[in-house]
């Protein structure tokens, strides 16, 4: 059965920058990275790069911006990987090291003369523009503009990994929280968050949920077209197996084999036809799902 597959991250906006050929001494920093942190650097690019595009910059501001995104957890492969790698929460001790990778990236970029353009993207992607967030607890107007973009780019790639969504069902629970953190606390003139930097987001994973919605209803429909040959075959077999004359016999084999697709035959095609009638239905509740996705992605306010 062929298999329905998208990349929840979609990284087509990259390519037409021309990136890998622009990045490629860049990208071979994140070859030091363990394999989850490097992931999360290209799906942190990729988001990075389409709230830029989203919300119409410059060309080469999009490009720098990306390759920001790209390097900005540099400085982790020196945390040691327990503390890295620790599925349960870190103590106090323990994040206070963990912080220390953005220090050590932005020394890492302004050591190294190809990187140095990029280094407040490593240093300055955690903080907010409340001033709660660190290394330096700068503030609104001390945050670059990178940094403000990464950030949103950073939150809502860090939890939907850790809640390994496959589809952009039940994203809308990420989507609040980052819409929570563009509200002021009592007394402050900010959130945590740029607003317009969270509603593009927003306005990126509702392209991807009806770019999704699209993909799996082609392949929705792709199974209903398996299902009705199938089922031919079955009315084929049922005949063969009644009927008295030979010949008869013979045509309807000869049908038989030439419908069948690789693999299938008169011993399995019972058990491929249960398959993919339950993958119709779950790729059918799934596109009801999504829709109902979509539908409350789109009433988020901002």
């Amino acid at each position: 059965m062929k298999e329905f597959k998208l990349d929840f991250y979609d990284k087509t906006s990259l390519k037409s920058y021309n990136l890998d050929e622009s990045m490629r001494y860049q990208l071979a920093m994140l070859g030091n990275l363990d394999v989850f942190t490097r992931k999360h650097s290209e799906n942190v690019a990729s988001v990075t790069c389409r709230i830029c595009e989203y919300l119409h910059m410059k060309d080469y501001f999009i490009v720098y911006c990306t390759l920001c995104a790209y390097l900005h957890d540099i400085g982790k492969q020196f945390i040691p990987p327990a503390i890295l790698q620790k599925p349960a929460a870190l103590t106090t001790e323990e994040f206070e090291i963990m912080k220390t990778h953005t220090t050590i990236g932005h020394e890492m970029c302004m050591r190294d003369a190809k990187l140095r353009p990029y280094a407040d993207g490593p240093w300055c992607h955690h903080e907010g523009l409340d001033g709660s967030g660190y290394p330096r607890g700068l503030t609104y107007k001390e945050i670059p503009l990178e940094a403000k973009i990464i950030r949103v780019a950073d939150e809502f790639d860090a939890i939907t990994s850790k809640r390994q969504y496959k589809t952009h069902i039940g994203v809308t629970e990420t989507l609040n929280i980052l819409v929570s953190e563009t509200k002021p606390a009592e007394g402050q003139k900010y959130g945590k968050v740029e607003p317009r930097f969270v509603k593009a987001l927003i306005k990126v994973i509702a392209d991807d949920v009806e770019y999704e919605l699209y993909n799996v209803g082609l392949y929705v429909d792709y199974l209903k077209e398996e299902i009705k040959r199938l089922e031919q075959i079955g009315n084929y077999i049922k005949k063969m197996n009644t009927t008295h004359s030979e010949t008869d016999k013979a045509y309807y084999y000869g049908v038989i084999k030439t419908t069948f697709q690789p693999g299938e035959n008169l011993e399995n095609y019972e058990q491929v036809l249960l398959e993919y009638k339950e993958a119709y239905d779950t790729r059918k509740q799934g596109m009801a799902d999504l829709a109902v996705e979509l539908k409350t992605i789109k009433k988020l306010k901002v």
